[in-house]
């Protein structure tokens, strides 16, 4: 458990993906070297006295499947992490003891002990952070799936955890979830009321096999969604990044969507990525005046900050609207929505790296936070910021996190509960022009529906082109590809490129 804590050494990189390789083992490296071996408890953040938080082991479940991937650890020693994770929270005792507890009712407190895994700080019973946790036991699960003594019994100890929730108890009577529960003054006021990253929360209660939330449920859900313009772009606002990433992080948008989204002839994907480009616009248009603020200079989200003089310390920070910025930025916003707008990310992480690492970077990687103006650096890593970067890079290059986890019949139930329905793919018509070798793209469209061209150059991993969302105003629609900005690249100087069209709206 000894953290590796040396100069971080400059890095030339000779591409993207070697940059977002190193990236992502950097990350990896937090999960491996901050957990504590014997129970599986991931640290809240790279401090020796730290807590452990419930969701960054979630996050780091799925890292080790991720670092077996990409051969930083075997998968033995994989194994032995998950199943040592599993047995702590499966063993760990629950009851109403306002100490020596792990949890209550099949959910967990958001802080434990990183020794003995025990309720730490009187923290609250936590019905999202258990969700994220739960999201790395699911993957644990799928991605485990040889016939072999260790993986039979991950498979069976992650159904038992899951399966124990009681999820109708978290209601507390009502029509959608509470934030959470204290032994000492029982359940807390607030509810889980879209939109925020509470949306995994519901998709996994409405598809538990024992004890489901009510399909109704959903419909509170999306009672609280704002739909909003900023910048231009329209969206379910919600204005720190980490809400628009999370439930994204495991479960596959690009393809599906409810009856909310359908009407608005969008999904959740297109919606985090409107939300990461309206607030890349308010960091270049900056209203605040806040130093550095710029193209590859952004980031509001849950994070730490100075904490001193007017500056607050750990916050939601967010825009638009602007909500606590005060200057402070965290490399995991743009990491987080690499997905979702490569275009833009990408760009920004390798800025603040190349720029800024002196200052910002460590053997984990980015470390949580900085601010210009108060030429404040953070010195922490957190597990909650490492995770949504390790991951949502993974489905960026290779789609492999939402593969795995979307094979789980309890996210597929909750999302057949929820109302989600699968997109359309529309037949095409391509050609080639001469002598530039733009590619063509033409197809019958309904007025006034909504498509989006992706683009893949092995059938295996599918971009989405960030100039291809296209409204029909007339009943055919074409889109040209002649390399940057429509895809990543000329499609002349590519040996072979396929693509794809989806139709967003309500049939």
């Amino acid at each position: 458990m000894d953290s590796p804590w040396v100069a971080a050494t400059p890095r030339a990189f000779a591409d993207d993906a070697s940059f977002l390789e190193y990236l992502q083992q950097t990350a990896f490296d937090f999960f491996w070297y901050e957990t504590n071996p014997t129970n599986g408890l991931v640290r809240d953040r790279s401090q020796p006295d730290s807590v452990c938080s419930i969701a960054a082991v979630g996050f780091g479940l799925t890292a080790i499947c991720i670092g077996i991937d990409h051969g930083w650890i075997t998968r033995e020693q994989g194994q032995q992490r998950v199943l040592s994770t599993l047995q702590t929270f499966w063993n760990g005792p629950q009851g109403t003891n306002s100490s020596g507890m792990i949890g209550y009712k099949g959910w967990f407190y958001h802080m434990l002990d990183t020794a003995s895994g025990a309720r730490a700080w009187k923290s609250e019973l936590s019905s999202i952070d258990t969700a994220l946790f739960l999201a790395g036991v699911l993957y644990a699960k799928a991605y485990f799936s040889l016939d072999q003594p260790v993986e039979n019994q991950i498979r069976a100890m992650a159904d038992g955890i899951f399966g124990r929730v009681d999820w109708r108890w978290m209601c507390n009577g009502g029509n959608t979830l509470t934030m959470g529960w204290h032994p000492e003054t029982g359940f807390i006021s607030s509810r889980w009321i879209g939109y925020n990253e509470a949306m995994i929360l519901y998709i996994m209660g409405l598809g538990a096999a024992t004890n489901p939330l009510p399909a109704s449920q959903w419909a509170g859900w999306t009672s609280g969604y704002a739909w909003r313009t900023n910048y231009g772009q329209a969206y379910v606002e919600f204005p720190p990044l980490f809400g628009h990433q999370y439930s994204h992080c495991w479960i596959d948008f690009r393809h599906i969507a409810d009856s909310y989204m359908s009407a608005r002839r969008i999904n959740y994907f297109e919606n985090s990525r409107r939300a990461t480009l309206a607030q890349r616009a308010y960091c270049i248009a900056n209203p605040g005046g806040f130093a550095g603020y710029g193209s590859n200079v952004w980031g509001l989200t849950a994070c730490d900050g100075p904490g001193f003089g007017s500056y607050a310390g750990y916050n939601a920070r967010g825009a638009p609207p602007p909500q606590n910025d005060d200057g402070t930025l965290a490399p995991t916003a743009p990491g987080g929505s690499l997905p979702f707008a490569p275009e833009v990310c990408l760009p920004a992480l390798r800025h603040l790296y190349d720029v800024f690492r002196t200052n910002i970077w460590c053997v984990y990687g980015f470390r949580d936070a900085f601010n210009l103006s108060a030429n404040w650096w953070d010195t922490d890593v957190i597990g909650i910021d490492q995770g949504p970067i390790l991951l949502m890079a993974e489905n960026y290059r290779s789609q492999r996190v939402w593969k795995v986890f979307m094979r789980n019949a309890e996210i597929q139930r909750g999302l057949q509960a929820a109302g989600f329905t699968n997109l359309t793919f529309v037949p095409l018509q391509i050609r080639r022009t001469q002598p530039a070798g733009d590619v063509i793209l033409s197809w019958p469209a309904l007025t006034p529906r909504s498509y989006q061209v992706e683009y893949s150059n092995d059938l295996a991993a599918w971009l989405l082109s960030p100039a291809g969302f296209l409204t029909a105003t007339s009943p055919l629609l074409a889109w040209t590809d002649s390399g940057p900005p429509a895809t990543e690249s000329s499609p002349a100087g590519t040996p072979r490129r396929f693509y794809r069209v989806l139709e967003f709206g309500s049939p």
